[in-house]
């Protein structure tokens, strides 16, 4: 969805909410209220539903987490910094909080916390998706000095004719200033502004307009985000990315790109364009000089982490070709957007994976021979906010778009001229210079299948799924119980949580982390391969043990002791799902001691284990009476360590261990 300029650079993410059951009083009905807001993706309402709660910082209460989350969903992360803290104060787990914190910090110029809180996130061994952005994170903090003290010779002036709403992406076309702007009758319900479309206005100087006007009522949309048109330069053809409506409902892509030719004194019905992938966003399109390349952002699968630049060749009779990565040296972890090649074929673009002062910086590639370099183009063209969406009118003055402090609106249009003589205004020195080389790039795919434990296809299983901690799509099996195949970027975790009645109700994950194919074992420049992942889903059976279907293992415990070892919560933790996803099942947690000591008390021992384990699960909000703790000392061990054989540690701490099975089935 294009719910504003560099919310529109990024791909929209729902979280799963777990949801507090709340009484009928009105504080709590507000709150309900809000979280359905939250969940459905309208996060400016969300905001304001759950604020007020979120500023009495009441026990218990998640408000003040949400309100941050929906903050920095709707790309305001600078004003989520306070609410993400107020729910770390009241003790809101979430593994993902100090790295928001962190990038909430950087956004206001507050460096020392976002590097305080960067440190203490990579403490928490995150996942390796975020670790490497958190890795990248740190080392550009180091170099924000040198970008601080670059000053380009650029005299930059705001538009006289900004507004409070949003205006971005600005090009010069004739005596005219094309743009787009939150200025459609209905609202947009992500972040309470209008909808997005192209809009045009006179200039009365480079940067002055007169009163916007609809560009075109062909290229006009009352329900979705229009934005960023790519206009072909004989003016015959224009590229632009269009979203969905930003109901939860609707079933059209997120963001694709639209094509539309030039039709009298208006243009075409838009049509969307084949290279758009139906699974990814797709936006941010900017036609070459010679008009025979088109560049895009990109988040589809084989890319380099977020969002990524990619070019498509374009034949002498328009045909598009197939899109390619530009690579590792442009393309980071991060994202990468809004690209722009001039007269001289230097690439133009924003990221926030390369060093920046802020969020979204703006960068210049240079090729020269064997090496491209990669320069940050300094201040006053960047800035503590979001800068992006250069365009050159010519090659020393042109327009960008930022949400820098002391704009008028959401984000705002500047003009810039340079005081130089030609292209290279903005060359001091570069902050990234890199050899050019040939990557060969993978396309990983993940085929999922759901399948009982004799290997039978389970068909019209609800699977919903988490990438990298956070809501990415929700499919149904199909009869051969198979979803739709899952694209996979570098570092990617993706969770499942299948469903269907009769079943037991199932959590599965898979990490591309160890799988990936090192560079010289790649033959080819693009290689395709598919992860075939099968996850096992059972029928509730009185006496079985959950590990047979659910991806559990055993918990062990130190010589002698009761006490729940850390490694042991992340699995008790995974028991605390399994019972809040199947309120049907009661459990038995067994627990079990080596032969060492006597029976007496490694029966004694081995109560003790099993109610440390229901104690905490207990603690996280389950009932009691859906827990059984029961002993069994040393009458179940599972090899020959038994009395009096002398046997090494590792394969005693095999019989220490807590076992969990189903042993009771309530009616839904």
């Amino acid at each position: 969805m294009l719910a504003k300029s560099t919310q529109f650079a990024r791909l929209l993410a729902f979280f799963i909410v777990i949801v507090t059951v709340f009484g009928c009083n009105p504080t709590r009905q507000t709150s309900k209220k809000g979280l359905k807001y939250f969940e459905r993706g309208e996060y400016e309402w969300a905001i304001q539903a759950l604020k007020p709660l979120a500023d009495q910082q009441l026990a218990g209460d998640k408000s003040a987490y949400y309100v941050a989350e929906s903050y920095r969903l709707s790309n305001r992360i600078g004003l989520a910094l306070p609410y993400y803290q107020k729910a770390q104060t009241q003790g809101v787990e979430d593994v993902l909080i100090n790295y928001h914190i962190a990038l909430a910090a950087k956004s206001l110029g507050d460096y020392p916390q976002c590097k305080a809180a960067l440190t203490k996130f990579l403490q928490s061994k995150p996942n390796r998706f975020y670790q490497i952005r958190a890795e990248i994170e740190l080392e550009n903090l180091d170099k924000i000095p040198t970008l601080v003290q670059k000053q380009s010779p650029v005299a930059l002036f705001p538009l006289m004719g900004n507004t409070p709403k949003t205006e971005f992406a600005a090009q010069k076309i004739g005596n005219e200033l094309l743009f787009t702007s939150s200025s459609k009758p209905l609202i947009y319900k992500n972040n309470g502004l209008p909808f997005l479309g192209l809009y045009s206005a006179p200039l009365l100087k480079e940067n002055e307009i007169t009163t916007p006007h609809l560009f075109s009522t062909q290229l006009y949309k009352e329900n979705a985000n229009d934005g960023t048109p790519a206009f072909s330069h004989d003016g015959t053809t224009v590229v632009f990315a269009r979203g969905n409506t930003g109901k939860s409902k609707d079933p059209s892509p997120d963001v694709d790109l639209y094509i539309s030719k030039k039709n009298g004194n208006d243009w075409s019905e838009p049509e969307r364009l084949a290279i758009s992938d139906s699974i990814a966003w797709d936006g941010s399109p900017s036609f070459s000089y010679d008009d025979r390349t088109l560049y895009f952002s990109s988040n589809r699968r084989g890319g380099k982490g977020g969002l990524d630049l990619y070019r498509v060749p374009i034949d002498n009779s328009g045909r598009f070709g197939r899109p390619i990565n530009l690579g590792s040296i442009i393309n980071t972890p991060g994202d990468e957007i809004f690209p722009f090649v001039s007269e001289n074929g230097k690439l133009y673009f924003s990221s926030d994976g390369h060093p920046s002062i802020g969020g979204l910086d703006l960068y210049v590639a240079s090729r020269n021979d064997n090496e491209i370099s990669i320069e940050h183009l300094g201040i006053p063209m960047n800035s503590i906010g979001d800068d992006f969406a250069i365009n050159l009118s010519d090659p020393l003055s042109g327009y960008i778009s930022s949400n820098r402090p002391g704009g008028k609106g959401d984000d705002d249009i500047y003009f810039f001229k340079s005081s130089g003589a030609e292209e290279h205004w903005w060359s001091n020195d570069s902050t990234n210079t890199t050899t050019n080389q040939v990557l060969k790039t993978v396309n990983y795919a993940l085929a999922v299948q759901v399948v009982q434990p004799d290997g039978k296809a389970i068909p019209g299983v609800q699977v919903s799924t988490r990438r990298n901690g956070e809501t990415s799509e929700v499919f149904t099996s199909d009869k051969l119980g198979k979803i739709d195949a899952l694209s996979l970027n570098s570092g990617d975790e993706i969770q499942f949580k299948l469903e269907k009645d009769g079943y037991i109700s199932a959590r599965s994950s898979f990490s591309l982390e160890g799988r990936e194919i090192p560079q010289a074992l790649l033959k080819k420049e693009l290689t395709d391969t598919t992860f075939t992942f099968k996850i096992v889903m059972d029928q509730p059976e009185i006496g079985k043990e959950i590990s047979q279907f659910y991806q559990l293992n055993s918990i062990y415990y130190d010589l002698d002791k009761a006490d729940i070892r850390q490694d042991a919560t992340i699995e008790l933790d995974k028991i605390v799902n399994f019972l809040q996803d199947n309120p049907q099942v009661n459990l038995e947690l067994g627990a079990h001691t080596d032969a060492r000591a006597t029976a007496a008390y490694n029966q004694k021992l081995s109560q003790r284990r099993a109610e440390s384990a229901v104690k905490y699960i207990i603690q996280r909000g389950i009932a009691k009476d859906r827990i059984k703790p029961k002993g069994y000392g040393e009458s179940q061990l599972i090899n020959e360590c038994s009395d009096g054989v002398d046997c090494p540690e590792e394969m005693h701490q095999q019989n220490r261990r807590t076992e969990f099975k189903i042993i009771q089935i309530n009616q839904e």
